[in-house]
C-alpha cells in the first residue's frame, strides 16, 4: 500500500470510532434527568392547563356580570326613571326701588336672613317730604276756595230768589196796568174819560212793561251768577280730589323711601352700596326664599307611566352620600320647547324629529332646613313609576 491509501484507511477507522452505535444511542436516552430538571418538567406541565382554564373562565365571569348588569338595568328601567337635567328651582324675590334717590341707611348685608317686614333700605326722604308739604298746602288753598264758592252760591241763590218775586211782582203790575190801560182806552173812544187818564194809563202800561222785562232780564242774571257759582264749586271740588290724589301720591312716594322685605328669605346678589344714587325699577337685590323644589325635564318617552303623587329619590351633587325624599307634584302641560319665547315652527324646511322633553314639578317630603339646598344646584331624581 501507498502511503496515501494508509492515511485514507485510517481516516475511516477514524470516523467509524466517532458514530455512535444503536446501543449507545438507547443508553442515552434512558439516561435519567437530573431531579431539578423533572421539576422544572412537571411545573410547566402543570401551568399550561390552569392558563388555558383562566382563559375560558375570566371572559365566561365577565359575560355573565355583563348580563346580570343589563338585566338589572332592564328591570331598574321598567319600575324607575331618572334624568340629569334637573335642577334645584326657588321664587328669587327682585327687590327695586319704586322711587329715585340717593340711599341713605343700608340695613343689609351679604346672604343676611330677613323676616318680612324687616327694613331694608333708607332712601333721602327730603325731596318728598317737601313735595307732600306742598300738596297739602294747596289742597288747603282749594278747600278754602270751595268755601268761598259755597257763599257765593248762598248769595247768588238770595239774588235769585230775589229777582223770581221782582218778576212776580212786576208781572202783576203789568197785569194791571193792561187792564187799566184797556178800560181808560175804551172809556177814552167813548168820551167819558179824559184824555189825560188815558194817557197816564198808556204811560203805565209802558212802565210796567219794561219793569216786568228788567225784573226777567235780572232774573236771568242772577241765575246765571248762581250757576256760575255752582260751576265754580264744581270746578274747586275737582281740584280738591286732585289735589287729595297728589297728596295720597305723595305720601305714598314718601312711604316708599323706606323699602321693607316682602317675604322671608336671603339676601343675595346685592348690587347697590349706602350713598348711591338709584332709579326707579333698578335691581339692588333679591331675596331667596328657603322654599325649593325640583324641576325635572324629563323625555317625554319616560312620562308614559308618570303621574303626580309618585315618590321620588333625590341626588344632589352637593351631598353626593344623601338621597332625598321627595315627591312628583305635577307636569307641565306643554314641552320646554313649546313654553320657550320662540317654539319651533316643524311646519317649514326639512324635519327631523327630536325627542322633547317635559318639566316635572318635584317637591320635597322631607325637612331640608339643614341643608344648604339653593336654587340653580344641580340634582337628579329618580321617579317611581311602577
Amino acid at each position: 500500500m501507498s502511503t496515501d491509501e494508509t492515511n485514507n484507511n485510517q481516516q475511516q477507522n477514524g470516523n467509524e470510532k466517532n458514530i455512535p452505535s444503536i446501543e449507545e444511542k438507547e443508553e442515552k436516552t434512558n439516561t435519567k434527568l437530573p431531579e431539578n430538571a423533572e421539576d422544572d418538567f412537571d411545573e410547566e406541565d402543570d401551568d399550561r392547563p390552569s392558563y388555558q382554564k383562566k382563559r375560558v373562565i375570566v371572559p365566561t365571569i365577565t359575560a355573565v356580570i355583563f348580563l346580570l348588569t343589563g338585566v338589572y338595568f332592564m328591570v331598574h328601567g321598567m319600575h324607575f326613571q331618572s334624568t340629569d337635567d334637573a335642577f334645584v328651582e326657588g321664587h328669587i324675590v327682585s327687590i327695586a326701588p319704586r322711587v329715585a334717590g340717593p340711599v341713605k341707611e343700608m340695613l343689609i348685608t351679604d346672604n343676611q336672613p330677613v323676616k318680612k317686614g324687616d327694613l331694608l333700605i333708607v332712601i333721602d326722604p327730603n325731596d318728598y317730604e317737601a313735595k307732600l308739604a306742598q300738596s297739602k298746602a294747596k289742597l288747603a288753598q282749594a278747600k278754602a276756595s270751595l268755601k268761598i264758592s259755597q257763599d257765593d252760591i248762598t248769595r247768588t241763590k238770595s239774588g235769585l230768589d230775589s229777582s223770581a218775586h221782582d218778576v212776580v211782582s212786576t208781572k202783576s203790575k203789568l197785569d194791571f196796568s193792561q187792564k187799566d190801560y184797556k178800560r181808560y182806552s175804551s172809556m177814552y173812544k167813548e168820551g167819558i174819560s179824559s184824555k189825560q187818564e188815558y194817557d197816564q194809563s198808556k204811560t203805565g202800561l209802558t212802565v210796567a212793561k219794561a219793569s216786568y222785562k228788567s225784573a226777567i232780564e235780572n232774573q236771568r242774571a242772577a241765575k246765571a251768577m248762581y250757576e256760575s257759582a255752582k260751576a265754580k264749586k264744581e270746578a274747586t271740588l275737582a281740584e280738591i280730589q286732585k289735589l287729595e290724589a297728589e297728596v295720597k301720591t305723595d305720601e305714598l312716594n314718601l312711604s316708599y323711601t323706606k323699602i321693607y322685605a316682602p317675604q322671608d328669605g336671603l339676601i343675595t346678589n346685592r348690587s347697590v352700596e349706602q350713598g348711591n344714587y338709584v332709579q326707579v325699577a333698578q335691581p339692588m337685590f333679591a331675596i331667596v326664599p328657603e322654599t325649593v323644589w325640583v324641576v325635572a325635564n324629563f323625555k317625554e318617552t319616560q312620562l308614559t307611566y308618570m303621574k303626580p303623587g309618585q315618590d321620588v329619590k333625590v341626588k344632589i351633587d352637593t351631598y353626593p352620600g344623601k338621597k332625598f325624599r321627595a315627591k312628583v307634584d305635577s307636569i307641565q302641560r306643554a314641552t320646554g320647547a313649546k313654553a320657550s319665547l320662540f317654539p319651533p315652527e316643524n311646519a317649514v324646511g326639512s324635519y327631523v324629529k327630536i325627542v322633547q322633553r317635559v318639566p316635572v314639578k318635584i317637591v320635597f317630603t322631607e325637612d331640608i332646613s339643614k341643608y344648604n339646598i339653593v336654587p340653580g344646584m344641580s340634582v337628579v331624581p329618580e321617579v317611581k313609576v311602577r
